[in-house]
């Protein structure tokens, strides 16, 4: 199976929110049913559970439930800058379609 991938960019932001929160926390990526195609990603400060996987990179630590990994093989979490706003997306081979919100997927 293919690793979660997290882009500089990503960790860089991660990085940057973490240490204005507290040091012990991390990114955690979570893939939820719902959405208006199926299933949704949650993006959430949280500390790693024992059965999480945890990606390190450029300092940042993102955490995954076993289950949404299943999910996000291969895909990766990146961040945006641009002047209609800025935000997390992951860009997930997986998914077959998606929502103009993209924070929705579906997967045949």
């Amino acid at each position: 199976m293919d690793s979660f991938r997290v882009t500089e960019r990503a960790a860089a932001r991660i990085a940057e929110i973490v240490a204005a929160q507290d040091s012990g926390l991390a990114m955690r990526v979570a893939v939820l049913a719902g959405g208006c195609n199926g299933f949704q990603y949650k993006f959430d400060l949280d500390r790693a559970a024992a059965d999480d996987v945890v990606v390190e990179q450029g300092g940042a630590r993102v955490v995954i439930d076993p289950a949404s990994l299943d999910l996000l093989a291969g895909a990766e979490l990146d961040y945006t800058d641009e002047l209609m706003g800025s935000y997390f997306a992951v860009r997930n081979p997986n998914a077959t379609s998606s929502c103009g919100c993209g924070t929705s997927f579906s997967m045949e």
